[in-house]
C-alpha cells in the first residue's frame, strides 16, 4: 500500500520545530514516504525583522515548546539572534535551500531539520545564504553546487511551491503550521499531532499501524502571521 505522509511547515515556525523529532521517527516507519510543503509563513510583506516585540511574542511559545517537548534552545538563540536587530526572517530562504536539497543528494527532511537546529539551538541567521551553504555542506553538498541549486529555485518557482502548500493548507482545513496528513489511496486524513509531541516512539508505532481515525486540529501551530 502507497502511504504518504504530508508535511506542511515553515522554517520559522516553532511548533514545527516542536514537530521534528515526530518527523524523524516517521522517516525509520518503512515504506512511508514523507513528501515536505513549504507554507511561507514569514514571505513578503510577512518577512519580519527582529525586534523586542517579537522576541517578546515567540519566547513564551518557546518556552512552552522546550517544556512540552524538550526540544533544544540555545542560548545563542535566546540572547544571540532574538536581540540583533539587523536579523531578518524571510522564510522563502530556508524553503529553496529545503527545495534544492534533493537534486545534491540531500535529504530534505534533514535539511530543514539542519535549519530548525541551526536556528532555534545555535541562534544561527537561516535567512543568509552562507549559513545556508554551510548547513547544506555539513550534511554532503558541495557549496558551489548549493548555490548554483539554490539561485535557479529561488523566486518564481520557491513562491510556486508556497502557493500550492497553501492551497493543499486549505484543502486540509488546517489552521497554520505544523499541518500534517496521512494519504492513502489517494485519500487525504488531516492527522491531530497534539497528543503526540513529546512521544515520539509511539507516533512512529501508529503510524507503523496507520489505524487512527480521523480528527480535528488542537490549535496547537503557528498562524500565517507566527508563533
Amino acid at each position: 500500500m502507497s502511504v504518504t505522509l504530508h508535511y506542511i511547515y515553515d522554517p520559522y515556525c516553532g511548533w514545527c520545530y516542536a514537530a521534528a523529532p515526530l518527523l524523524s521517527a516517521a522517516q525509520a516507519v518503512a515504506g512511508l514516504q514523507i513528501r515536505l510543503h513549504g507554507g511561507g509563513m514569514m514571505t513578503g510583506a510577512r518577512r519580519t525583522q527582529v525586534s523586542p516585540a517579537l522576541r517578546d511574542y515567540v519566547i513564551p511559545h518557546d518556552l512552552r515548546i522546550a517544556q512540552l517537548t524538550g526540544q533544544v534552545f540555545g542560548e545563542n538563540y535566546f540572547e544571540g539572534l532574538l536581540r540583533d536587530s539587523s536579523a531578518v526572517f524571510d522564510s522563502a530562504v530556508p524553503i529553496t535551500a529545503i527545495l534544492a536539497a534533493p537534486a545534491l543528494g540531500v535529504d530534505a527532511l534533514n535539511m530543514l531539520k539542519a535549519i530548525q537546529h541551526a536556528h532555534y539551538a545555535e541562534g544561527l541567521k537561516v535567512s543568509e545564504l552562507d549559513t545556508l551553504s554551510a548547513i547544506a555542506a555539513q550534511l554532503g553538498a558541495e557549496p558551489a553546487n548549493f548555490r548554483s541549486s539554490w539561485h535557479s529555485l529561488s523566486g518564481a518557482t520557491t513562491e510556486q511551491h508556497i502557493q500550492q502548500s497553501r492551497s493543499l493548507l486549505t484543502q486540509l482545513g488546517g489552521g497554520g503550521f505544523p499541518t500534517l496528513a496521512l494519504e492513502q489511496d489517494g485519500q487525504l486524513q488531516r492527522l491531530d499531532i497534539s497528543p503526540w509531541l513529546g512521544k515520539a516512539e509511539a507516533f512512529q508505532q501508529w503510524l507503523q499501524n496507520r489505524s487512527m481515525a480521523p480528527s480535528a486540529d488542537s490549535g496547537v501551530f503557528c498562524s500565517m502571521d507566527g508563533c
